[in-house]
């Protein structure tokens, strides 16, 4: 007997897939996947984003979906590979209106994951390679416009005599880079940004502030970051680079622009959108709304018994300065994840005396491991040099359902656990609450369940291990005196200056300020996965809530997470506005249900 390669294995499981589909033979599309199996589809199949997790939810979707979708030309890309008894293949493949790419995993020659992908709409694809622009007009032309004058007219027209289709409320990297993909797509967009200059959201936090994920990681769009650019960037030089990437993908970019109010009218299917722009007034008509503010809402500050008696400062982490004016200050920082870390590490080194107030446990991973143990096979140089790049990686990462990822990230965890051993037990001596997340899963299904509870470490857990930053664990702030806080064990700690690094909020927060409770309720939460661990609430939805897909709330949209995440999913949603500026027909499969209202 033949034992067929895995690039054989793979071309006749998309052959006999292929069939399966055209003749809309559903249980014989079934025979090709295994009993444990994950299909995940970005817009191409359902416009939606959604996971399929088991037999009964794939023919469910398949049933619903097929004859609109008509999907063909299933083709292998490259050569498929196999490892650990797990076939690998990278696909291409068409619908009735799209093209998409994917990546299927086999086990004993039956489907186990499957990720299918929209990458173009067939009739409206991206003016790049051979669609390029020809930037000259060759001849003579009595009317010519420069490229300048075009671009100056269409500032001076869009929002005024001209409407937007879609307006993004947050200028940050989020919303710049969801506007770059939108302008190549030919969507007239504006964005709203309250900061007088792009990049002011980085410029402005405090001033040891730098990525804490590598440049590999971190691309926007269309511009990669130059091959000499650092590895973790410093705030100001990511929000230099925004300033430049603003311009040069010539975004109408409305900074010094406020959102006052938002309201959508159903019969006509437009939102009224009312912005003070630079001391004006103005009244945008777009038929689509994005909040791009980012993945964290608006900022948990708690209330103490007594903080209005407090004679120093108090400030909200995303107020914080920098630690210039505190030297010889007495500090208490209540909290102990990232901005935590860096704000205290910042201060101790300009001489403040500084706590840390830690109420719960905190996820720590030192930034050399997280980079050799969990992303550099997909975000490194070597990755480049083996042909990973960061587009290609998004898609890899992507691929993972989420159901599976945590049993693919506990044995990364587990090396680090054990790889930095020492570091974790002088933590734990300086009574330093630790944990790997609610299943020893680690980083990033924290990140993805909560958006919370973990710290980069990039110095300062040496610090407080060492007792050079100091540290109250367990306790909390029972109320605030004059000049000091009294601690819920009893004890006293004089104070200066309180900063809270508590976090924030639901990004449905903002549809609350911007748009209406009624409205924030109507889409409910956003983010998280409904793990049932802490601060993700069941029941579990598969994909996160409410991010880069439609909502129960017709024509408005959520945008936001760390920069890979911006930089990968803005592909999919500029692909469903455009396909809805079109008049594309967008049957939406799985509208996700809403569980929590924050």
């Amino acid at each position: 007997m033949t034992t067929l390669t895995p690039t054989q294995q793979v071309s006749q499981w998309l052959d006999a897939f292929e069939t399966a589909l055209r003749e809309r033979d559903i249980p014989q599309v079934m025979t090709l996947f295994d009993d444990d199996c994950y299909w995940r589809d970005l817009v191409a199949f359902t416009w939606n984003l959604k996971t399929l997790e088991g037999k009964d939810e794939i023919r469910s979707m398949l049933d619903a979906t097929l004859a609109e979708a008509r999907p063909a030309n299933w083709q292998l890309e490259g050569e498929a590979s196999e490892a650990d008894g797990v076939t690998e293949a990278w696909f291409t493949f068409e619908t009735g209106v799209a093209r998409g790419r994917g990546l299927l995993r086999l086990k004993d020659g039956r489907c186990w994951t499957l990720l299918t992908t929209m990458s173009e709409l067939k009739d409206h694809p991206e003016p790049r390679g051979k669609h390029r622009p020809k930037g000259a007009e060759h001849g003579a032309n009595k009317h010519r416009e420069t490229w300048l004058e075009a671009h100056q007219r269409e500032q001076e027209e869009l929002g005024y005599t001209r409407q937007p289709y879609c307006v993004i409320i947050g200028g940050g990297q989020g919303g710049i880079g969801l506007a770059a993909r939108l302008k190549q797509l030919d969507v007239p967009t504006i964005v709203i940004e309250k900061n007088p200059r792009a990049g002011d959201s980085w410029r402005n936090r405090y001033k040891s502030l730098c990525l804490h994920d590598p440049v590999w990681y971190d691309h926007m769009p269309y511009i990669p970051f130059p091959e000499n650019w650092p590895v973790f960037a410093p705030k100001d030089k990511v929000g230099d680079w925004l300033e430049m990437y603003t311009k040069v993908m010539e975004l109408n970019y409305w900074s010094s622009t406020e959102c006052e109010g938002a309201t959508y009218d159903e019969a006509s299917g437009e939102w009224t959108v009312t912005v003070n722009r630079n001391g004006e007034r103005v009244t945008l008509r777009p038929k689509q709304l994005v909040l791009a503010t980012g993945m964290s809402g608006v900022p948990n500050v708690p209330h103490f018994a007594g903080a209005e008696t407090f004679e120093g400062e108090q400030q909200h982490s995303s107020q914080h300065p920098g630690p210039d004016a505190y030297r010889g200050k007495k500090v208490v920082v209540v909290g102990a994840n990232n901005s935590a870390h860096d704000i205290c590490g910042a201060l101790w080194e300009h001489d403040a005396d500084v706590t840390m107030l830690q109420r719960s446990s905190t996820h720590i991973v030192k930034s050399d491991s997280l980079m050799e143990e969990v992303l550099g096979p997909l975000y490194s140089e070597e990755a480049v040099q083996n042909g990973i790049t960061h587009d290609k990686a998004d898609l890899i990462f992507a691929s993972i359902p989420y159901k599976v990822l945590p049993d693919i990230q506990k044995p990364a965890f587990d090396a680090i656990r054990k790889r930095d051993a020492d570091f974790y037990q002088r933590l734990e001596d300086a009574g330093f609450m630790l944990d790997f997340g609610a299943d020893d899963s680690g980083l990033f299904l924290k990140y993805l369940r909560r958006g919370s509870g973990y710290y980069i470490d990039v110095g300062a857990s040496d610090l407080v291990a060492n007792g050079e930053v100091k540290l109250r664990s367990g306790v909390s702030i029972e109320r605030i005196n004059p000049r000091s806080v009294t601690l819920t064990d009893g004890s006293e700690l004089p104070a200066d200056l309180i900063v809270y690094a508590t976090g924030y909020g639901s990004m449905n927060g903002w549809a609350a300020r911007i748009i209406s409770q009624e409205v924030a309720d109507k889409v409910g939460k956003c983010w998280g996965l409904g793990s049932d661990t802490p601060k993700d609430p069941g029941p579990w939805e598969g994909e996160l809530r409410n991010m880069w897909k439609p909502t129960q709330q017709e024509a408005l949209w959520f945008h936001g997470g760390n920069l890979h995440q911006s930089r990968h999913y803005s592909q999919y949603l500029a692909l469903q506005l455009k396909a809805r500026q079109e008049d594309i027909p967008t049957p939406v499969y799985g509208l996700q249900e809403v569980h929590h209202l924050s």
